[in-house]
């Protein structure tokens, strides 16, 4: 009887422990991989259940007219975020996101190839340097540190198609220094390797321009204008990028950029604006006199420091991008005689925006 009972309880346990280590995980990002550009991006899935809508209120205009027809379609996938993307979605060309320039001039947080299955599409591993003395600091002719990121670079582009730059953040007095790394990498990754380069928006050269467009198409196989932050998250409400804005930047890109090798980029996400910031730091007469315009009444002494809350109403106002407005970039784009587009990036979109995308081939 007691062997018996004994075989029952193992079993029992057995049983609970299996379930329990079935449990679902969340599917959290990797804090070990490099961050995005925009601030902070949220999806509906990483809302808890209780914060999800129900049925939205609202009604977006319904896009119409025929597919946008393109001969190449450039894409970003963050290598936090790999699960947005699948093969079926209509891209010629996957740019990995992205590894990273350290503060020692080194090479870090590089995407590994294997980790994306992009079908026919080819693969571009992307650079960022998101710091301006650190550009300046990698960019010095003849040091050790740009010898070795150069190499390094070259190393790490191996499994892929070709290799992407996007330094943002290159000092005005490093214009020639940029320059000559794009033509030392050019030379070094060879002619079989596809090289290109990001810049951002103009309207035409400024004064010691350190992105000129001309000088850096002759070094690459694309130029990918991220047309795009025309208002950011510091500025005043509106359009990341409005059609009026992107239009005179096409007509300079158009200029100052080989038409085979122009590629316009096009935000898929969106910003909001608080109309009160109520978070901060603040003066002494500041705290008083925030406390004092909302009529706050009571000071709780919580472990003798003194705590104090309101209730504030806020307006917020936001800008994004739905299927019918990406569709207007591109018949913008399509105005120009221009058909290779890229887009910001894959996951912040509205699935049924790749419907109306088609790769002419």
């Amino acid at each position: 009887m007691k062997k018996c009972i004994s075989f029952l309880l193992a079993c029992l346990l057995l049983t609970s422990f299996c379930c329990a280590k079935k449990k679902p995980k969340k599917n959290l990002p990797d804090p070990d991989l490099p961050t995005e550009e925009v601030e902070y991006s949220i999806s509906a899935e990483d809302l808890p259940e209780e914060e999800k809508v129900p049925q939205p209120k609202y009604k977006l205009r319904q896009p119409d007219g025929a597919p946008v027809k393109l001969r190449e379609s450039w894409g970003y996938v963050s290598q936090s975020r790999v699960s947005e993307y699948n093969s079926s979605i209509p891209l010629t060309d996957v740019c990995f996101f992205a590894a990273e320039v350290n503060c020692y001039g080194e090479l870090t947080g590089i995407p590994n190839r294997s980790k994306i299955n992009t079908g026919r599409a080819r693969c571009h591993l992307v650079i960022v340097c998101d710091s301006k003395s650190l550009t300046h600091f990698v960019l010095q002719p003849g040091s050790d540190v740009r010898k070795k990121l150069l190499r390094d670079i070259v190393r790490a582009g191996a499994p892929y198609d070709g290799v992407q730059i996007d330094f943002e953040l290159v000092p005005a007095r490093d214009r020639h220094n940029f320059i000559t790394f794009l033509s030392d990498l050019r030379y070094m990754l060879g002619q079989k390797k596809w090289f290109t380069v990001c810049v951002p928006a103009r309207f035409k050269q400024l004064t010691e321009d350190v992105y000129p467009y001309k000088e850096i198409a002759m070094y690459s196989d694309r130029v990918f204008v991220m047309a795009y932050d025309e208002h950011w998250s510091g500025g005043t409400p509106g359009p990341v990028a409005s059609l009026d804005w992107c239009r005179k930047i096409t007509e300079y890109a158009k200029k100052s950029i080989p038409e085979k090798k122009l590629i316009m980029g096009i935000p898929l996400y969106g910003r909001s604006w608080a109309s009160e910031t109520t978070a901060g730091a603040w003066y002494f007469n500041g705290a008083n006199k925030i406390m004092t315009e909302h009529g706050v009444e009571n000071i709780e002494y919580d472990g003798e420091i003194p705590k104090f809350k309101y209730t504030a109403n806020v307006e917020v106002t936001g800008w994004f991008n739905d299927v019918h407005s990406v569709l207007e970039f591109c018949r913008l784009y399509e105005s120009f005689d221009i058909h290779k587009m890229g887009f910001w990036r894959v996951g912040f979109e509205d699935p049924a925006l790749w419907e109306w995308i088609k790769i002419n081939r």
